[in-house]
């Protein structure tokens, strides 16, 4: 606990607290900031410090939590040395009042929410949260982004196309997936996505292992509550921020991203901190805030690559305050174009595979034309020094930018269509996507309506003040709502709104909920201007919070109980302490073998020795081979997986044990709200390879018994009630025959038709052995029968002298349950398969 607290004094805490009361720069300001302010920097201006050495002592190689430590240290204890008492601040700094209990209550209740159950165990490779925390782990282990792995370095050259695809540039093969093998010589590879999280998880794991991995996102989620809210107190008021950090805090996003492995709770923390520093820098004329406001955007593409449009937005948004009475400050725009500098070198070196080429092949000249008006807008910026110029600018832009945001929100909701002007007509055309999502699945209708509503408010009194907040909401929200597909797999994968798009958007409810909105010296507005009219509109506005606060509440309360892929870890370390060092485990192809997804953890997690092979047919000969070598340097070698052919007349498998997984995780949707939890399960068998393969002779497999490795595109296994095993077949299924007798002629089949409905269609399954037809079945009973096909004496003898395993190919046309008789099952099903028999 001793060690925890200092680790978190000194990242946390310390050094910005020091550096915050430098003297010089205008301290009088910082001292007369709220007290819960000036704590919120010394916080925020430490983890970007921290982030900037970390992230260097890691792109060098020489990461580690105890130098970090080190250095930080050395930079307080110099600090205080040189400045010493001087670092106080005046007494009439601020001291906490009542309005220090607001942020306190936000982190509170944030904190209760987040943590209510603990965040997501989504170390499995499947999608993105497995990558970033291996790679976090793994840095933790090296400390370099490259990772030094000793396996892909020992495999000889003769077998290393068994597990990657043979190659002569780097990033053309995957260690694991969002794992790339930039040299397999030297054992080389580098995950695929940037790698300032996987600094925060490296230094959470050092911190307090695998469980402080799991919390360091939900941590930066407090931390960018509270930005948002002092963002919004700064601009807005303290009602409308308050307002808008509790719909944040509530809102079901939020609370799943913050259990949940990604960068958005980093990007969110960083970006409102940085348009914070920005106000106070370029707005209250506070220039101590301009490098850490371009030293907080300029760490946000080395979170992702959408950190690009953070520093484009701000860095115009520089250019354009000019317009408002800002000056252009070196301090800011010179670190920000140095942090873009090595951003670009970040992404032409280490990050090649990561950068969207294909989005600039894709450009059309609708897209140029709006570059185009991006560096008109540049243009514009160098003319601001024109003094009449300027005054029409300063005049004209705050009504014209609100209007454009409003039409391009009609536009986006009412107008847009997937074929283009030609389907306007058709409903069906419209995008239900893009903002229709956002709107309807996380904001409501009634929230963009105030949002909207929020930015006319802010726009006529406010516009300049919060120049650079409206500059980054504005551009993300442009950037992502103008393609569509901001939910490209189901509800849960569009979370690029997140970061800035959402805090923004809730932040201008709470602007058109409390913020006051002058209106003009109308005679028949006066009544406006009353208390009446003041109280009125408290009312309204408390009331429209609590309307969206009710409805985001009830979204959020599903989850709240939920932990996605609960259990996983648990279960890995159960496998991992089956084996030891002296142990090499092969994995199959993640295509047809749901244990796949234990690969990646056990090997970068638990240091175990893994290597996934590349297809699920590998060359048996080469297999034998490289089997060979293998046992001279590893005391076993076992596989983990199905659906893979390792039985051959050349190789074999025994089977250690039979596993079943079962991993939760919400459900998964499109244009709906997700309806609750539901289970990932896979069968997979443990098997020892160095073993002797198949001796020749009738081949005879019991589907739904020991058949994990002889079968391919089949459901799970079953039992029916006479305690027959099978399996249902889908539209092409595959059992691999191996070890069969030169003479064999025929092959016989026992299947049922499971109670295939008419509507279904006559349940017809073509056979093929080898590429082979060998004919069609017609299976009409529900109960197991045989069919026989012969084989021809050719293809007996062919598929007898061959190594490899024979492909027994059977092809129905499937139905599903749920189309056909209504019931909630949606596995397309082919026939039921008991046993297949060759002699």
């Amino acid at each position: 606990m001793v060690r925890t607290a200092l680790i978190v004094l000194l990242l946390a805490y310390l050094p910005g607290a020091l550096i915050f009361r430098l003297p010089g720069a205008g301290r009088s300001r910082r001292a007369a900031l709220t007290a819960e302010e000036r704590g919120f920097w010394a916080v925020a201006i430490s983890l970007a410090l921290s982030s900037v050495i970390a992230f260097t002592l890691a792109a060098i190689g020489w990461f580690q939590l105890e130098r970090l430590l080190l250095i930080n240290g050395g930079i307080s204890l110099a600090i205080g040395l040189i400045w010493r008492t001087r670092l106080r601040f005046p007494g009439d700094a601020p001291r906490p009042t009542r309005t220090a209990a607001a942020p306190v209550a936000l982190v509170l209740l944030a904190a209760g929410i987040f943590f209510f159950v603990p965040p997501a165990e989504y170390i499995n490779s499947d999608r993105d949260p497995a990558v970033y925390v291996n790679s976090g782990i793994q840095l933790a282990r090296n400390g370099s982004f490259y990772i030094d792995d000793p396996m892909v370095r020992s495999v000889p050259p003769e077998y290393r196309e068994l597990f990657w695809t043979p190659h002569e540039a780097p990033f053309d093969t995957s260690r694991f997936l969002g794992f790339y093998v930039l040299d397999q010589d030297a054992g080389t590879v580098v995950g695929q996505f940037p790698h300032l999280y996987p600094v925060w998880i490296a230094i959470a794991y050092e911190t307090y292992g695998l469980t402080g991995a799991r919390y360091v996102h939900g941590l930066w989620g407090l931390l960018g509550v509270l930005a948002v809210y002092l963002t919004g107190v700064r601009l807005f008021g303290r009602r409308a921020a308050f307002a808008g950090a509790v719909l944040l805090t509530a809102s079901v996003a939020q609370v799943w991203f913050a259990r949940y492995f990604c960068t958005e709770m980093l990007f969110q923390a960083l970006a409102f901190s940085g348009v914070l520093a920005y106000t106070r820098a370029h707005a209250d004329g506070d220039r101590f805030f301009a490098p850490i406001a371009a030293i907080l955007f300029g760490l946000t593409p080395f979170l992702h690559i959408t950190g690009v449009v953070a520093v484009g937005a701000l860095g115009l948004a520089a250019l354009l305050g000019r317009y408002g009475g800002q000056p252009v400050l070196a301090s800011f725009v010179l670190p920000l174009a140095a942090a873009a500098g090595l951003a670009v070198l970040y992404y032409l070196t280490m990050m090649v595979a990561y950068i969207p080429f294909w989005y600039i092949r894709a450009l059309r000249p609708e897209h140029v034309v709006a570059i185009a008006g991006a560096l008109a807008v540049v243009v514009l910026a160098v003319a601001a020094g024109r003094p009449g110029f300027a005054a029409q600018v300063r005049r004209w832009l705050p009504p014209a930018a609100t209007a454009v945001l409003w039409i391009l929100a009609v536009y986006a909701l009412f107008i847009r269509v997937k074929g283009g002007l030609p389907a306007m007509r058709d409903p069906a055309a419209l995008y239900p996507e893009g903002l229709y999502s956002y709107t309807f699945y996380y904001l409501q209708p009634l929230g963009l309506a105030a949002a909207l509503a929020g930015l006319a408010v802010v726009s006529r009194r406010r516009f300049w003040p919060s120049w650079g907040f409206l500059a980054l909401a504005a551009a993300f929200a442009v950037f992502f709502f103008y393609d569509p597909r901001i939910t490209p797999d189901h509800f849960w994968a569009g979370r690029r709104y997140v970061s800035v798009i959402l805090p923004a958007s809730l932040l201008l409810i709470g602007a058109a909920a409390f913020t006051p909105a002058p209106l003009p010296e109308w005679r028949w507005l006066a009544w406006t201007r009353g208390t009446a009219a003041a109280r009125l509109r408290l009312a309204v506005g408390v009331v429209l919070v609590a309307a969206l606060g009710w409805q985001y509440v009830q979204a959020t309360r599903p989850i709240l109980r939920h932990v996605e892929h609960a259990g996983v870890i648990p279960t890995v370390e159960g496998l991992a302490g089956r084996f030891s060092a002296d142990d090499l485990l092969l994995f199959g192809n993640r295509g047809v073998s749901g244990a796949q997804a234990f690969a990646l953890p056990l090997a970068y997690g638990y240091a175990e020795n893994v290597l996934s092979l590349r297809e699920w047919e590998p060359d048996p000969k080469l297999l034998r081979e490289f089997l060979d070598w293998a046992r001279t340097r590893f005391a076993r070698v076992f596989f983990i997986g199905s659906a893979t052919a390792l039985h051959s007349s050349v190789t074999g498998a025994d089977l250690v044990s039979r596993e079943h997984a079962r991993i939760p995780h919400y459900d998964r949707t499109l244009n709906a709200y997700p309806n609750g939890s539901v289970n990932w399960e896979f069968d997979y068998g443990i098997y020892d390879l160095l073993v002797d393969p198949l001796p020749p002779g009738p081949f005879d497999l019991d589907i739904g018994g020991d058949d994990d490795l002889q079968v391919l595109g089949m459901h799970p296994r079953a039992l029916n009630e006479r305690g027959v095993t099978y399996r249902w077949t889908t539209a092409a299924s595959v059992v691999w025959v191996a070890g069969t007798l030169a003479d064999a002629h025929e092959v016989t089949f026992y299947l049922s038709s499971g109670g295939r409905p008419e509507a279904a269609g006559a349940a017809e399954v073509d056979v093929s052995l080898a590429d082979e037809p060998l004919g069609t079945i017609t299976v009409a009973d529900d109960r197991f029968q045989e069919y026989t096909l012969a084989i021809p004496p050719a293809l007996a003898e062919a598929i007898a002298a061959d190594p490899a395993a024979a492909e027994l190919r059977l092809e129905t046309v499937p139905w599903v349950p749920l189309q056909v008789l209504g019931i909630p099952d949606q596995r397309e099903l082919g026939v039921m398969l008991d046993r297949v028999q060759v002699q």
